[in-house]
C-alpha cells in the first residue's frame, strides 16, 4: 500500500494540534515524536490490506460453536456426561477455536471409537473449521457417528444442518424427515426435531 495517505494524515494531525489547539512551539518536537512513534508501531503491526470480514467471522464463531454444543447435547441423555476429551473439545468450540476442538474430538474417538457423540462433535468441528462447508472428512465423521449409534438422531440432524447451510435444502429436509419417520413416538427429542422440520417446511413454502 502507499504510505502517502498515512503521512498526509499525520501531517494534518500535527497542523491541527499546532494551529487549532494552539500547541506551544516548545511542544512541537514532542508531538512530532509521538506521531512518528505511532507510525512506526503501525508499520510493525498494522495490517491495512486485511479485509474487515474475517474479524466479523471471528466474532461470530464462538456464538455458533456454543449453539452447536448446546444443540448436540439436546439429543443426548443429560445423565450421561461427555468424555473429558469431548468436554475440552466443546470448550474450544465455544471459543470458536475449531482446530483445537477437532483435535480433541479426534482424540476422544481414538480413545473410544464407539463414542457416537464424539464423532458427531468431530463432524461439527470439521465443518466449522471449513467455514461451514461440509467436507468429505466431516461427512465421514457423521457417518461413523451414525454407524456407532443407529438409533441416535444427532448425526443425521447435524448432517442435515450442514446440508442446509450449504444450500442443499431438499437434501437436508430428506435427512431430517427420514430421522423423524424412524423415531419412536416416545423419543424425548422427537418434538424438537418435528418443530425444526416444520419450521424448515415453512421456509421452503415461503421461498416458493
Amino acid at each position: 500500500m502507499s504510505w502517502l495517505p498515512i503521512l498526509a494524515l499525520a501531517a494534518l494531525a500535527f497542523l491541527a494540534a499546532a494551529l487549532l489547539l494552539r500547541l506551544p512551539r516548545s511542544a512541537y518536537a514532542l508531538t512530532g515524536a509521538a506521531l512518528l512513534f505511532g507510525l512506526a508501531g503501525y508499520a510493525l503491526q498494522g495490517s491495512p490490506a486485511t479485509p474487515a470480514a474475517p474479524g466479523a467471522e471471528r466474532s461470530e464463531a464462538p456464538r455458533i460453536g456454543a449453539l452447536l454444543v448446546e444443540a448436540r447435547r439436546e439429543f443426548h441423555d443429560p445423565a450421561i456426561l461427555p468424555s473429558r476429551l469431548l468436554v475440552t473439545s466443546d470448550a474450544f468450540a465455544r471459543r470458536g477455536d475449531y482446530v483445537r476442538a477437532a483435535d480433541f474430538a479426534r482424540g476422544a474417538v481414538i480413545e473410544n471409537p464407539a463414542d457416537s457423540e464424539a464423532w458427531t462433535a468431530l463432524g461439527n468441528a470439521l465443518t466449522e473449521h471449513a467455514g461451514g462447508r461440509l467436507t468429505p472428512a466431516a461427512i465421514q465423521a457423521f457417518r461413523e457417528a451414525e454407524r456407532r449409534a443407529p438409533a441416535s438422531p444427532a448425526p443425521g440432524y447435524f448432517l442435515g444442518l450442514a446440508l442446509l447451510r450449504a444450500g442443499e435444502v431438499v437434501e437436508a429436509r430428506a435427512v431430517w424427515a427420514g430421522i423423524l419417520a424412524r423415531a419412536p413416538t416416545n423419543a424425548p427429542w422427537r418434538p424438537i426435531l418435528a418443530e425444526r422440520l416444520a419450521r424448515l417446511d415453512a421456509l421452503i413454502g415461503a421461498g416458493r
